[in-house]
C-alpha cells in the first residue's frame, strides 16, 4: 500500500523470508538494498532489464545489498559492473520501499532504493541465472512482486520527464 509521508514513491512491505545467517552489512540494524532499473534503446524501443538469481526464483529488478562505507548509488553501479558486464549510468532515483526482514527469529528494517538507469555499453550479462531486455509492459507484466512492478512504473514516469527536459 503505498505511503504518504513526503516522498511519493514510498511504499511498504513485509518480506517473511528467513535466512540462515544475518546478511553482512547493515547500517544502524539496518540492511540497505540498492536496486537497479536498467534500460536501454533498442530499435526505437526502451527495453527494460529483468533478471531471476536462481532456477526457482522470482523475475526482478536487479538488487543488491550496500556495503559499509557505499553509497546505494554506487552499488548498483558495482553489481551491473561486476555480475552484467556493463557500463552504466544512473539517472535518477525512482523511488524507495521499507520492510522488515526477519532473520533467525530476529526483525530487521530493510531500505531499498530503486534508481533508473541508463545502459551505456557492455553487457554480457553472466552473474544472473536469466536475463531479459523487455519492453516496459512485458517487463511489468513479468515481475512478480507488485512492489517492483510499482517502482518500474515510476521509473518509466521519470525516463518520459527526463526525456522531455532533454529535448527543451
Amino acid at each position: 500500500m503505498a505511503k504518504r509521508d513526503g516522498f511519493e514513491n514510498h511504499i511498504d512491505f513485509v518480506d517473511t523470508r528467513v535466512q540462515i545467517s544475518p546478511p553482512p552489512q547493515m547500517k544502524n540494524s539496518q540492511i540497505l538494498v540498492s536496486g537497479a532499473i536498467v534500460f536501454k534503446e533498442y530499435r526505437r524501443k526502451k527495453l527494460f532489464l529483468v533478471i531471476k538469481h536462481n532456477e526457482e526464483g522470482k523475475w526482478e529488478i536487479p538488487k543488491i545489498t550496500v556495503r559499509r562505507g557505499e553509497s546505494s548509488v554506487r552499488a548498483s553501479l558495482r553489481m551491473l559492473g561486476e555480475q552484467a558486464g556493463m557500463n552504466a549510468r544512473v539517472l535518477e532515483e525512482a523511488g524507495r520501499t521499507t520492510g522488515v526482514l526477519t532473520v533467525n527469529g530476529k526483525t530487521i528494517p530493510q531500505k531499498t532504493y530503486y534508481y533508473l538507469i541508463i545502459h551505456k555499453a557492455g553487457g554480457e550479462v553472466l552473474g544472473f541465472t536469466d536475463f531479459e531486455w523487455l519492453e516496459y509492459g512485458k517487463a511489468s507484466n513479468k515481475l512478480e512482486l507488485k512492489r517492483e512492478q510499482d517502482m518500474l512504473k515510476s521509473a518509466n514516469k521519470v525516463l518520459k520527464k527526463w526525456e522531455r527536459e532533454k529535448k527543451s
